[in-house]
């Protein structure tokens, strides 16, 4: 018979996961996802402490589903974090079994698991001054032109003639692939004409595909495909000018904004708010906004939100000039820099302070997965940015342990070297 020692006894009880995994309080989630399972149908679910678990490594180490399973296997601190006692050398779920978990719990559930990282972090999330601001994440679309939507649609048109077994009375195959060609040499000298010609085709040939599915389709598959029909139309009827267009087929959704960046003219993507403590630089408000509203209009949004989470009311938010509008709202403060020669010394140091929350945004999407979403729909856009901020106000807990640890070890070698009349020399 085998000997095994449990986590307790073989891990590192000053490992910052081993940490949060005692700090954070599971029974929550328990108590707040167990509505969406039952006891009688079906095959029994994964524990739920699992699946949240796996959700805040993910974001934690900014890995993709099939990454995190696959690692989950090979790491002992994984394994504990999740709830186990025994090391498990199987990977725990099926990666798709995330995107199900996900759906399961929604933007709500996502938003509790937020609310949790906010607590975490204890009075460091309590402060009377906030710093927000916006920026856009990106969906994970390619640059959208109206050429490859064009394209796109004469593939998709040949998809559903395939499935539903209508004969197209021409494919126009080898007639698309000569037009692209054509249109590669755009900028060679004369071919800008002929490459307007091509597009001008290319535009047509989708037209007559999407008319001709709908004039052969049966009545059942005309109801089956109907909605994709209608969206191909939209964008074929589509000019520069339009507001609310259609920037990508399978991210419908995805809006265009022009923030005035030089490297980056335009993004794709929606709009997120962010509410982040002054003092400590705790993200206690992160909101996702999939239309284009003016920025002092998401901030309402983004304050009942905090109060939401936290039950608590700051007394001034601080912001850019990109915010225009009133100067209260709730009896909240409203602090936007304009000149005044007669500003307090420390007002000044606040409004100078609202500038450290582009850093905390700047980490956010480079560390924690929002620069680029691959989560589908509006809900995906949702649960990324929720997910992104708890996992940052994780990480930031589990900085500071690591950085006491530090400090406790240099004292007790100064200590040492003390007591024994030693003197360090630099």
């Amino acid at each position: 018979m085998g000997f095994y020692s449990t986590f307790e006894e073989q891990l590192n009880h000053s490992h910052s996961l081993y940490k949060l995994s005692r700090v954070i309080r599971w029974e929550v989630f328990e108590e707040a996802f167990s509505k969406h399972y039952s006891l009688t149908h079906g095959k029994p679910a994964k524990p739920i402490r699992l699946m949240v678990s796996l959700l805040i490594l993910k974001q934690l180490r900014n890995l993709s589903d099939e990454s995190v399973v696959e690692q989950w296997a090979e790491n002992s601190y994984y394994q504990f974090f999740s709830g186990e006692n025994y090391f498990c050398c199987k990977e725990p779920c099926v990666p798709t079994e995330l995107v199900e978990f996900r759906k399961r719990i929604g933007s709500e559930g996502v938003e509790l698991i937020f609310k949790e990282s906010i607590r975490v972090n204890g009075d460091d999330a309590n402060d009377d001054n906030l710093s927000g601001d916006t920026t856009i994440q990106e969906k994970n679309i390619t640059y959208p032109t109206d050429d490859k939507l064009y394209k796109k649609i004469i593939k998709e048109c040949r998809s559903i003639a395939l499935k539903e077994k209508i004969e197209l009375r021409q494919s126009y195959t080898q007639t698309v692939k000569k037009l692209s060609v054509i249109q590669r040499f755009k900028r060679n000298k004369n071919g800008s004409k002929s490459a307007r010609k091509a597009s001008k085709k290319i535009k047509t040939i989708s037209g007559v595909l999407v008319r001709e599915l709908q004039r052969k389709l049966p009545a059942n598959a005309l109801n089956k495909h109907g909605n994709k029909l209608e969206l191909f139309e939209k964008i074929l009827s589509q000019k520069s000018s339009d507001s609310n267009k259609i920037y990508s087929l399978h991210e419908p959704h995805v809006k265009c904004y022009s923030k005035g960046k030089e490297h980056k003219r335009y993004e794709f993507g929606s709009k997120v708010s962010i509410l982040v403590t002054q003092r400590t630089g705790v993200i206690v408000g992160a909101l996702n906004f999939n239309g284009t509203e003016h920025d002092s209009k998401t901030l309402p949004l983004a304050i009942n939100q905090h109060h939401r989470l936290t039950g608590n009311t700051p007394e001034n938010i601080f912001l850019d000039r990109g915010y225009p509008g009133a100067k209260q709202i709730n009896g909240i403060n409203i602090c936007i820099p304009r000149p005044n020669k007669n500003i307090t010394k420390t007002k000044r140091k606040r409004h100078s302070r609202r500038a450290a929350i582009e850093p905390v945004i700047g980490h956010l999407k480079k560390d924690y997965g929002m620069a680029r979403n691959y989560l589908k729909g509006i809900k995906g856009d949702e649960i990324n940015v929720l997910l992104s901020a708890a996992a940052m106000n994780f990480k930031r807990v589990m900085n500071l342990w690591k950085q006491r640890l530090i400090n406790f070890i240099l004292k007790i070698v100064f200590e040492t070297l003390f007591n024994q009349g030693l003197k360090l020399t630099f």
